[in-house]
């Protein structure tokens, strides 16, 4: 095999990206490897991809639970959707396309069963047991880090884990610049987000492409949680306001082709992301209507406290278990047996739970529900 052409012909498009493009001789790794053919973050793709916690995303909320229509995005659309929509803005900059695949599909690993509400209900755990705050963008970066192949990691690139870490959607801006990190910064700014409550909105990736990834979370979910919410009858496409409708549309298809070309017409050939100040205002906009008639609504009181009764039993017996070492219930049997002995010595029973629960699905979150009821 002519080792050296193939790996010429897997790196070809470096010789066609942007000067502000990360370059995949720029690649870091927290550990050393040896490299193969694949370039270092099209590799950094196959980690996440053949991931186990790649594969649950299948069955965790985007925002809507518990619905009867198969058309309503899942946490894996909405992934490959962020991805698709950052690939087409960083091949239109001239950008690394495999930075931000690898970001894009592995952003929302670290996502809770329930979605944002079964986020808030961990954090109010984790506060509550002295463990920091939790936030999902954190944790996706701790269960690429940490957790998976059985608690050794998937070494992946700073690059991606950085971009993943700040690819916070729920803030917007007009102007997205990176900033430069080394490995040290890097882990300074994901430690910290444990213990200052601000840090998470703080945080600005170290690369352009980190910075297409995190707009393009927006972009993916705000058109389209619209459409799920019109066919689950909560609106209709003549609420949202005229003033949005006129500058975005009012489709998934129009919403997303307006901002990526009002985007790539502001960005192109510069160090940083911009939007036009129509464009940034109806984004805005668009997503105070979609938290005031679609986020806010979309689970019933009776839903809120049915989940916060889930998590708080599942954790609750899930801790007991740990305490008392009982090797027979299901943490240790379904999680704890399989991990590295340097991950059960290093980390905290509480940690070891949560770590636990944020890797469940939906169904199966559930299921453990109406086990742990029958041990309480």
């Amino acid at each position: 095999m002519d080792t050296k052409k193939i790996k010429k012909n897997m790196g070809y498009k470096n010789n066609y990206l942007s000067f502000y493009a990360t370059k995949d001789d720029d690649a870091i790794r927290l550990k050393a490897i040896e490299e193969d053919i694949r370039p270092p973050f099209f590799r950094d793709i196959d980690r996440i991809v053949y991931s186990l916690s790649y594969t649950r995303y299948m069955d965790k909320t985007q925002v809507f639970t518990f619905n009867d229509n198969d058309n309503i995005s899942k946490r894996m659309t909405h992934v490959q959707m962020v991805s698709k929509v950052a690939r087409t803005i960083g091949r239109a900059l001239g950008l690394n396309e495999d930075l931000i695949e690898a970001a894009a599909l592995g952003h929302d690993i670290g996502h809770v069963p329930f979605g944002h509400v079964g986020e808030r209900i961990l954090n109010e755990i984790s506060l509550r047991v002295n463990e920091g705050f939790f936030n999902h963008n954190v944790q996706s970066v701790r269960q690429l880090m940490v957790l998976e192949n059985k608690g050794k990691g998937c070494n992946l690139t700073i690059q991606v884990l950085d971009a993943i870490l700040c690819h916070n959607g729920e803030l917007e801006l007009k102007e997205y610049r990176p900033r430069k990190k080394d490995i040290r910064t890097f882990l300074e700014e994901y430690e910290n987000t444990y213990k200052d409550p601000g840090a998470v909105k703080k945080l600005v990736p170290m690369t352009l492409e980190g910075c297409v990834v995190r707009v393009s979370d927006i972009i993916a979910y705000i058109g389209r949680d619209i459409e799920d919410a019109i066919r689950l009858g909560l609106i209709k496409e003549e609420d949202i306001p005229l003033e949005i409708r006129d500058v975005l549309g009012c489709t998934n298809s129009q919403i997303i082709d307006t901002i990526i070309k009002d985007i790539l017409t502001n960005s192109l050939d510069r160090e940083y992301l911009k939007m036009s100040d129509g464009v940034y205002r109806a984004i805005k906009a668009l997503k105070k209507f979609n938290y005031e008639n679609i986020y806010d609504k979309a689970n019933s009181i009776e839903m809120l406290e049915f989940y916060n009764s889930v998590f708080n039993t599942v954790f609750d017996v899930s801790l007991k278990g740990v305490k008392e070492g009982n090797k027979d219930s299901n943490i240790y049997m379904v999680f704890l047996n399989e991990m590295d002995e340097e991950y059960i010595k290093n980390t905290s029973d509480e940690r070891k739970v949560i770590d636990y629960i944020a890797g469940m699905t939906d169904d199966y979150i559930v299921k453990e529900y109406k086990i742990c009821l029958n041990k309480k």
